[in-house]
């Protein structure tokens, strides 16, 4: 896992501009389910696209209250490629805590199964016990054995399985400090 010993998380900025919308370009081309959510917001105009992922970074900025104030951050290559993306949700609300969990995480199609996923999560808990966040939530559907590993491998352990309104079942994982 070398490939995946040299990476770092950062916080989106006009800095890596080519290098997110290149990462943009790959997972809309290859059709899959872009996750975390974030990563679907259209990165054309992007600074406004900076500004939507900091817009709710704080419980001063909500402007919804069914939102949860959530930061974003890019995994970055020694080579200042965007590997993945990481959304955490500084605090759970009645949706989160049933299926959506603290952290959101994935990894462009074409550097997964090298190890970057693990070492995202292990980075992004760091993140999130800076935060205060004490105990973590992370979900991953039923049949994604790769994500199920990758939480595993961060001291997941299983609580429950959860049937989402779209018949969909995620399994539920805590981690704690």
């Amino acid at each position: 896992m070398s490939s995946a010993e040299k990476v770092r998380l950062v916080r989106p900025s006009a800095e890596y501009r080519e290098p997110y919308i290149a990462f943009y370009k790959e997972w809309i081309d290859s059709g899959e389910p872009m996750v975390p959510w974030v990563i679907r917001k259209d990165p054309s105009d992007f600074d406004a696209m900076l500004d939507f992922l900091y817009s709710q970074d704080s419980e001063e900025k909500l402007i919804d209250s069914l939102w949860v104030p959530h930061s974003t951050y890019w995994l970055i290559d020694g080579q200042e490629n965007v590997i993945g993306a990481v959304n955490i949700r500084h605090r759970l609300n009645e949706k989160l805590l049933l299926s959506g969990g603290h952290i959101g995480y994935g990894i462009r199609p074409s550097a997964r199964r090298k190890g970057y996923a693990t070492v995202q999560l292990e980075l992004a808990l760091r993140k999130a016990r800076e935060l205060g966040i004490g105990s973590v939530l992370v979900v991953c559907d039923r049949n994604h054995i790769g994500s199920e590993k990758t939480i595993r491998n961060n001291g997941g352990r299983f609580d429950s399985e959860v049937t989402e309104e779209d018949g969909s079942i995620v399994k539920r994982f805590w981690i704690d400090p």
